[in-house]
């Protein structure tokens, strides 16, 4: 490879040591861009966020996913449990949770059907819990529960995926936060069909009158100031809060400590910032309009979808008139990092396209493969190498960030008295959604609504009335 270079920002506490190749993104350009955010009140935005004010102004409303986090309950006398039945005087809703509970874990077969937020989070969360504990959460079924995730809108995927099920031992999670989805309707409509036990139904939902008209009557209530691609921190993740609860503890955790570090450590806000403001200078100045997010953590392997949703979705929004950016959100891509290489890294280092590149990975065993990997290619993206001539030259000028977690297997680690397990996806969730405001914030546009979708919908139904 080529001579060593130095990360041009770099960050580092217990648990996430972040590096970022930027060649060109120079101390001078933040202090240009830290100079602007004081000018739009960026810390004052910030406060809002935190403290609950209506954020999302466009529909009057807040954005409570920080306020979850915090409020969340944790058994501080049980190791840093989180409590899933917490409700606070309303006993008889603890009493029907833990009905619902005792459905749950006497069910062989649960399916989740949802799409979007509704779909990832959870997905993506169960995926980690497989990956870190290899055997089924709280399994009572000799490791043969199957859970399935049901998204879309082909009936194929529903009777491919129920296939040899038994009804009497499959429990629905219905998940939507207007309970109005076309796609989760559809597929609902499919499962009743298939079971006619209703009490075999769980809605999780912000609107409950809706879940009603479906006969449902097992509901799960969340706020509608928590949005779909933020409702990870809701009851849409009731599955695993209910499975392992002190995994979820460290995930709700993790969160909470982005939350406080934003608010309370300069180094850590410096970092967020620093990822928000060279998102937008490379995207309006150097035509970088394309992020691959890249996860060599097989556990973590749909967190590039996650983030492609609460990026795309939050930031894909027409410049404000009083910006003078005009250029937005990128168009965010990725996947598992080791089967990447064999598709699209192709083109990353020999193309013509102007990308970014975002590559996570556990930095516990720095002998494996994938650790390998993810340095190797992180270095030849951001610097390439003298080695190679000709037809085998590299680009070696991606600007590219590399987060390098203290993934771990264990479930309560004493650093912070709590539950391991989790923790270290909360935070960096958690870090992407502040990257993500901040971002909006500078750009001048809400990162809360989402009036693009709501156009497909309505015409999706008008094409649909038409053929009747």
């Amino acid at each position: 490879m080529s001579k060593k270079v130095s990360p041009t920002c770099v960050f580092e506490n217990e648990r996430v040591t972040f590096k970022s190749y930027i060649n060109e993104f120079t101390p001078e350009l933040y202090k240009e861009f830290d100079s602007k955010a004081e000018k739009i009140g960026l810390h004052s935005k910030i406060d809002d966020l935190l403290t609950g004010k209506k954020v999302n102004y466009t529909e009057g409303l807040a954005a409570w996913h920080p306020k979850y986090r915090k409020e969340a309950m944790i058994n501080e006398n049980d190791n840093g449990v989180y409590d899933p039945f917490d409700t606070g005087t309303d006993y008889d809703k603890g009493i029907k949770l833990l009905e619902l509970y005792d459905l749950c874990m006497s069910s062989k077969n649960i399916v989740t059907i949802g799409i979007g937020g509704s779909f990832e989070g959870p997905k993506m969360l169960l995926e980690a819990l497989e990956a870190s504990l290899n055997h089924d959460p709280l399994d009572t079924f000799g490791g043969k529960r199957k859970y399935m995730f049901i998204t879309g809108s082909d009936l194929a995927e529903f009777q491919i995926k129920t296939k040899g099920l038994n009804p009497k031992d499959t429990l629905f999670f219905i998940s939507s936060k207007s309970f109005t989805t076309e796609e989760t309707i559809t597929i609902l409509k499919e499962a009743i069909s298939f079971s006619s036990d209703m009490n075999r139904f769980i809605a999780i939902t912000a609107n409950k009158s809706e879940a009603k008209k479906y006969n449902i009557n097992n509901v799960i209530e969340f706020d509608k100031e928590i949005g779909g691609r933020y409702s990870i921190w809701s009851d849409i993740s009731v599955l695993i809060k209910w499975l392992t609860p002190y995994a979820f503890g460290g995930f709700i955790e993790g969160g909470r400590q982005a939350d406080n570090d934003l608010k309370n450590n300069e180094s850590y806000l410096k970092f967020v910032k620093y990822l928000a403001y060279s998102d937008i200078w490379l995207h309006n100045y150097k035509n970088r309009n394309s992020r691959a997010v890249l996860s060599y953590i097989w556990g973590w392997r749909s967190f590039p979808d996650y983030i492609q949703q609460l990026e795309m979705e939050s930031l894909g929004k027409q410049p404000s008139k009083d910006s003078e950016f005009n250029n937005t959100g990128q168009i965010i891509f990725g996947g598992y990092g080791p089967t990447a290489q064999h598709s699209y890294f192709q083109l990353l280092h020999q193309g013509t396209q102007d990308v970014c590149v975002d590559i996570i990975v556990c930095k516990n065993d720095e002998k494996s493969l994938a650790y390998a990997q993810a340095i190797t290619q992180s270095k030849l993206l951001s610097q390439g190498t003298e080695d190679l001539k000709g037809q085998d030259r590299i680009n070696g000028d991606i600007p590219t960030n590399l987060f390098l977690t203290n993934f771990t297997n264990t479930l309560y680690d004493d650093s912070f008295k709590g539950p391991s397990l989790l923790h270290e996806l909360g935070y960096l969730i958690a870090t992407w959604e502040h990257r993500t405001y901040i971002t909006a914030a500078m750009l001048g546009i809400n990162p809360f609504d989402q009036f693009g979708v709501n156009a497909g919908k309505i015409y999706t139904k008008k094409y649909l009335a038409d053929k009747d």
